[in-house]
Parts: structure tokens; C-alpha cells; sequence
């Protein structure tokens, strides 16, 4: 069983940490989840067993600030949605940086790290993301406090491994057969997990969405 879903989530209900305890290692799964798809479940299914993780959260953002039309999907919405998709006992949803007011990554980090300290933490991404890593605002600061796992995409893996993030930390990249030691390593480092290949993107779901709505 995972998480229960309510119907009627309160704002504290959306934003809430997930519990968590000293010592346990957790991936830090972000983006608008706008929908959540099978894409995000397999990530973190793999996330969980190649980190050796205890939990995933999923990180609901309120905004996008690379993608100023999305998130399309009401917040408590896409939190419901991601709740009903993620029924695994080691996968939270929580959409906490509304009650951080944060917009970007970096902001986020740094107002957790100090009710994360005793946690060992990883940020996970796609290979699409990795592709536009050096556009996100302090993106440095970003590596510099958080190994990062990033996930392959169908036919993305040449584009993000030769990206100029990519190229920047190419020095502290780790193994892929040593990547459960990248958590609670300490940063920069990052490795790159050639699977899964799940070929699903929310923004493709959602002009097939509407496509099915203009012809209804």
C-alpha cells in the first residue's frame, strides 16, 4: 500500500515533509508532474534498488520557471494525481515548496538542508533535464549540494552526457556499477543510470490531451 489519498487535502496535507528518520537515504524526484505518468513510477522504482534508497519524494512544484505555460494542473490536483499514481509504500508526494514560497531548485535545497541534515540525499533528473542543467538558475550551487542521479531518456543519452553540465562535471562522474555509493557522497558527483527507457514526457501527455479535447 502507498500513501493514502484524500479527496479534500488541506494545504498542510499538499506541503508537508514525509516522515523520515536519521540516517535514511533519500531521492529528491522533482518537476511539475503535470500529469504524472508511468515514466516518473519507473524512474523511481529503479531509483529505489540502483541507490539502494529507503524513500523517493516526489517534489510537486507550484511553477516551472523554464516552461511559463505549465504547469497546466492545479496544484492539490497534480499532487492527487501523483498520489494515486505512486502507490508504493517508499514513494511520498509532497508539494512543500509552496509552503517554502520557493520557485527554483537551488532556493528549495538550501531552505531543506537544514531539516535534512541528518539525511543522506540524492536529486534525481532525466536525461532531458541534465540536457538543459546549466539553464537552471545556480545550477553550480545546485551540484555543489547534492550528488544528482540522472536517468536515461530514449535517444537522449549522447546529447545530455556531451551538455555542457555534463562536460562540467565530468570529472566527479561516478560508475554506474557504483552508483548506490553516490548517496551520501559528498558533492559535486553524479552518475548517470542507463536505464530506464521509458519513451513518455508529461508535455507530450498533455498536447495529446488537449488534442483529444479539441476533437471531443
Amino acid at each position: 500500500m502507498g500513501e493514502i489519498v484524500n479527496p479534500v487535502a488541506t494545504f498542510a496535507d499538499l506541503t508537508r515533509l514525509p516522515p523520515f528518520v536519521p540516517g535514511m537515504r533519500i531521492g529528491l524526484f522533482g518537476g511539475s508532474f503535470d500529469p504524472p505518468h508511468r515514466g516518473h513510477l519507473a524512474v523511481s522504482l529503479v531509483a529505489l534498488r540502483a541507490l539502494a534508497l529507503d524513500q523517493v519524494w516526489w517534489l510537486v512544484s507550484p511553477h516551472n520557471p523554464l516552461k511559463p505555460h505549465a504547469p497546466s494542473g492545479d496544484l492539490a490536483d497534480r499532487v492527487a494525481a501523483a498520489r494515486r499514481l505512486a502507490r508504493h509504500p517508499r514513494i511520498r508526494v509532497t508539494a512543500v515548496e509552496a509552503s517554502l514560497g520557493t520557485t527554483y531548485t537551488a532556493e528549495t535545497l538550501r531552505k531543506l538542508a537544514p531539516r535534512l541534515c541528518r539525511v543522506d540525499l540524492v536529486w534525481m533528473m532525466g536525461a532531458d533535464n541534465l540536457i538543459q542543467f546549466n539553464r537552471w538558475r545556480d545550477w553550480q550551487t545546485i551540484a555543489a549540494s547534492i550528488p544528482i542521479a540522472v536517468f536515461n531518456r530514449p535517444g537522449l543519452a549522447l546529447k545530455a552526457l556531451s551538455s555542457p553540465a555534463a562536460r562540467a562535471l565530468s570529472g566527479v562522474r561516478v560508475p554506474e556499477r557504483f552508483a548506490r555509493e553516490i548517496v551520501g557522497r559528498k558533492p559535486p558527483a553524479f552518475v548517470f543510470l542507463w536505464s530506464p527507457q521509458i519513451p513518455l514526457s508529461s508535455s507530450e501527455l498533455r498536447a495529446k490531451m488537449a488534442a483529444r479535447a479539441r476533437l471531443s
